[in-house]
């Protein structure tokens, strides 16, 4: 499960895929040095995207990938 306080590169490290989610909602800071340690919550803030409904496509997103 993902939640806010994971960084970005924790979630793109169980699946690299997963950016394509993150490219959508235009956290195009997926490949910089700071999601080695920034939030979800902290880029999200930096984008100005709702963190809550990141989490939840991202949440979506792996759920979808366990099922197949």
């Amino acid at each position: 499960m993902i939640d806010k306080t994971m960084t970005i590169y924790e979630v793109l490290s169980k699946d690299p895929n997963s950016a394509a989610v993150m490219m959508a909602y235009g956290m195009g800071c997926i490949g910089c040095p700071h999601a080695m340690m920034e939030s979800i919550e902290m880029a999200c803030a930096s984008h100005g995207v709702d963190a809550d409904e990141l989490v939840a496509k991202l949440n979506e997103y792996f759920a979808e990938k366990q099922a197949q």
